[in-house]
């Protein structure tokens, strides 16, 4: 839900651009042209346009990871759209310290429930979208044009209609139990560290503490290792736990692949427990 207030009161000049249609197509090179047709002094950051095809749950993560280290005022255009053409919302969220810019499945939602929402809006408005527009390619027609725009200092009441609230994915909680604590997977990075859904917080709960020899079980397989402060804390290809730069707990092999180790994927449940 929305709460009162004005929220962001200045620009950043920064569009951000996360989405999942890769580098080998003009996609990403089509949006950027089209934001610079519209306002040429604005500067453009790749976050990635690596997610997994249509992985909304992976996505929302990563833009929840990265709107932190922009500055306040940024617009962060997010693209994972399986249901383009469909009649899902675009939206404009403006919270605390930023906008956010996507269609409404989810994609948003954490980074807004971290931000906190000022306000909603409905883009409708079809003067700042391009004047013929593809059914398959909102990107390029409605999202980077209204992004443009408002970088320009369109306000938000020209898009369309306020808005009471969003689709918000479903929040993975860790599950304390009495001999440690059940997570989730979150993210798999390129090194193969296993991101979960465990704060520090989550943790102290459960009497996990740096030093600790804990017991990770993914689905059938048992694996032992020290929670520690760092990746070099263990030898070469060691499994280790450690609170990584996401603050969260984070599965991980010095060197090697910790994911592969343990044959697991976003999404699964891992169980964490002391070892006596």
């Amino acid at each position: 839900m929305p709460r009162n207030g004005r929220g962001v009161s200045t620009l950043s000049n920064i569009i951000t651009l996360l989405t999942d249609f890769g580098t080998r197509d003009a996609y990403v090179g089509v949006m950027r042209g089209v934001i610079l047709g519209i306002i040429p002094t604005v500067r453009i950051v790749d976050v990635t346009h690596d997610v997994p095809r249509f992985n909304v749950r992976y996505a929302a993560f990563l833009l929840r990871s990265s709107t932190p280290y922009f500055p306040v005022g940024t617009i962060h255009l997010a693209v994972v759209d399986p249901g383009v053409g469909s009649p899902r919302r675009a939206l404009i969220v403006e919270t605390e310290r930023s906008f956010l810019v996507g269609p409404d499945n989810g994609l948003l939602s954490l980074a807004a429930r971290v931000e906190g929402v000022k306000r909603i809006v409905e883009v409708e408005n079809e003067k700042y979208m391009l004047p013929q527009r593809s059914r398959t390619f909102d990107g390029r027609d409605l999202f980077a044009p209204v992004s443009a725009h408002l970088a320009r200092g369109v306000p938000l009441e020209e898009f369309g209609h306020f808005a009471e609230r969003i689709v918000e994915l479903p929040a993975a909680e860790p599950r304390l139990m009495d001999d440690g604590i059940v997570c989730e997977v979150l993210h798999i990075d390129g090194f193969g560290n296993i991101i979960t859904n465990v704060d520090s917080v989550s943790l102290s709960k459960a009497g996990m503490k740096r030093g600790s020899l804990i017991r990770v079980r993914a689905g059938s397989r048992v694996f032992r290792m020290h929670f520690c402060s760092t990746y070099s804390d263990v030898g070469k290809r060691k499994l280790l736990a450690l609170i990584g730069s996401h603050g969260l707990l984070e599965i991980a092999a010095n060197q090697g692949n910790a994911a592969r180790m343990l044959m697991t994927r976003s999404g699964r449940k891992l169980r964490v427990t002391t070892v006596d």
